[in-house]
């Protein structure tokens, strides 16, 4: 049985990314998903606001209907699914499960994000979608008016 190790944390993303996956990584035969769920993260000034059991009882809300929405895409007759809550670096997250698992395939389902370096699932690994650099959304919005004003002002 193949294993997969599927870190996701857009489940309209993953949807999307499975559909157009290659036919190698979704290919006929038995598998054993481990469907690891990474929720966003929340801002460090929230936790003036909200207790740490309402954040573990939002993430958990969050994982429950990530899971609802993924799973039955993964579930085929003879297929495995193991859900995981992603707590802590991803990169010991994966070393982990693969001890427990054996040998996995390790796919980053994670959606991209414009100006953010996504944490890597494995060690070495470049984020999917990870171009080297990046601008801030002030910047690209300066950009912006200021081709608008110039197209004004011809």
């Amino acid at each position: 049985m193949e294993k997969i190790i599927l870190y996701v944390d857009d489940a309209a993303y993953a949807r999307e990314f499975l559909a157009k996956a290659p036919a190698g990584t979704v290919s006929t035969g038995a598998k054993h998903w481990v469907l690891v769920a990474c929720a966003p993260r929340m801002t460090h000034r929230i936790s003036k606001w909200v207790s740490h059991s309402a954040r573990e009882n939002w993430r958990g809300k969050w994982f429950a209907k990530t899971q609802e929405q993924v799973l039955p895409l993964l579930r085929r007759p003879g297929d495995e699914v193991t859900p995981v809550l992603a707590q802590g670096p991803l990169t010991d997250l994966t070393q982990r499960l693969k001890l427990e698992h054996g040998a996995a395939r390790v796919i980053d389902a994670r959606r991209p994000k414009l100006g953010v370096d996504m944490e890597p699932v494995t060690p070495g690994q470049k984020p999917a979608g990870h171009t080297g650099w990046a601008l801030p959304g002030a910047t690209l919005g300066l950009g912006a008016l200021l081709v608008l004003a110039n197209e004004l002002a011809e």
